[in-house]
């Protein structure tokens, strides 16, 4: 555990004293700035890091870009990369996550005037961020709709009507086979990228602006027999919805905050960004020293089930989830050989001077805070450790839902190390 201390510097961060000192004078709310020092093993000695814990952005789940409201299973805040793009990085340059999940870092970084460079080895990544760096008008949208048969399908899963009404299922499947026909053709327009993205979004949840009956958050999706349990504990069927119309909806939401300058700068963005679609320890495809800035979080051990929470939406896309070779490790030690193998990758890639701030949180009832096995990772990758900033604040409504309560269990405070490379 880190010391707490006075909102004092008592330590030289070399390099860093402009962004250690706005750190321990930030002021939220009245709320001072706790400063302190953590003290990690690495090897025969004790590595020393300072320490900034405040409520350094907000919690609030409605603070953010529109573009940002596509779920996904432990996601961080869009603020929470903002915050480091701000303060790290100018315009034009280029900001990395080589776990980019849904994109948040990414799409941030293009609302900012940043270059996005991503990585994940689930496709659904690149699925689900590469068509809000280029937003569509909402009449191409409309457009790409119209083309779609959506009473004719070929294939229709019986199984999968413990989610959808008959009527619904069919149009789903029909934009599916609509969409993937366009792609073996090499026609799929970015219009249809948006589509699928937004189908993807709204194939289960708990409202009326879903697909689906009642079922788990919308960033998972139960198995089709704990869904049939579902219905039968409501007493619920599966109501029709109309498949082009929620589209529709979504999309009008995510657009709504897109100015047309906005719009025109992503746009201008969108064909230098990169997507890359492997694994985190191996991107010959970015060059060396060409990144300023990484804010990533990767996968907490074994605590998030990708691969099952994901199977509907891979189903969708065409990918087979089985296949992904997705990084679910149980021990701790494995974990630490992980991580070091990317951040030695993300080293490569780093401009000397650039920044990762590597976003990890304390699991197992916090008895493994993993912070403390990811500094001696970076270090061992050739970078150096700066400092460590906690992000404290009230548990949101995601969180409450998994039976979290704040500082009792769970991930209670975004736990960012920031490193450096020389």
């Amino acid at each position: 555990m880190p010391s707490a201390g006075s909102a004092s510097l008592p330590f030289d961060v070399a390099g860093h004293s402009g962004l250690a000192d706005e750190l321990s004078r930030f002021d939220w709310q009245g709320a001072r700035t706790e400063v302190g020092e953590l003290q990690v093993a690495d090897g025969d000695g004790l590595v020393r890091v300072p320490t900034f814990t405040n409520e350094f952005w907000t919690a609030k789940q409605r603070a953010a870009h529109s573009l940002h409201e596509v779920s996904y299973r432990a996601c961080f805040k869009p603020q929470l990369p903002a915050f480091f793009i701000t303060r790290l990085t100018a315009e034009d340059e280029i900001v990395y996550d080589p776990f980019m999940g849904r994109g948040t870092t990414l799409v941030q970084a293009a609302l900012m005037g940043r270059v996005p460079y991503g990585c994940d080895v689930n496709p659904l990544s690149a699925a689900l961020c590469e068509p809000r760096l280029h937003p569509p008008e909402l009449s191409e949208i409309q457009g790409a709709l119209a083309e779609v048969d959506f009473d004719r399908a070929d294939e229709v899963p019986d199984e999968l009507l413990v989610f959808y009404h008959p009527d619904t299922l069919r149009q789903i499947c029909a934009l599916r086979e609509h969409l993937a026909r366009k792609e073996r053709m090499g026609v799929l327009t970015h219009a249809d990228r948006w589509v699928r993205m937004v189908a993807v979004n709204r194939l289960t949840g708990h409202s009326k602006g879903f697909f689906s009956v009642y079922s788990m958050p919308p960033n998972q999706a139960v198995s089709v027999k704990s869904q049939a349990k579902i219905n039968e504990r409501r007493g619920q069927s599966p109501p029709r919805r109309d498949v082009p119309s929620l589209i529709v909806a979504k999309s009008r939401d995510l657009l709504r905050d897109v100015t047309p300058e906005a719009g025109h700068r992503m746009a201008e963005l969108a064909p230098r960004a990169r997507l890359l679609v492997g694994p985190s320890s191996d991107t010959p495809a970015i060059p060396d020293g060409s990144v300023s800035l990484v804010v990533t979080s990767p996968p907490f051990l074994d605590v998030v089930n990708y691969q099952g929470d994901n199977w509907l939406r891979c189903w969708f896309c065409g990918v087979d989830a089985s296949s992904v070779p997705l990084t679910q490790l149980r021990r701790a030690e494995d974990w630490e050989v992980f991580v070091a193998r990317t951040l030695r990758e993300v080293r490569r890639t780093l401009k000397p001077g650039g920044h990762v701030a590597f976003e990890v949180g304390e699991v197992r009832g916090g008895a493994l805070r993993l912070e403390e096995l990811v500094i001696p990772a970076g270090l061992r990758a050739g970078l150096e450790a700066v400092l460590v900033l906690y992000n404290a604040q009230q548990f949101t409504k995601t969180a409450n839902c998994w039976g979290v309560t704040n500082n009792r269990k769970g991930t209670n405070t975004n736990r960012i190390v920031l490193f450096r490379r020389d």
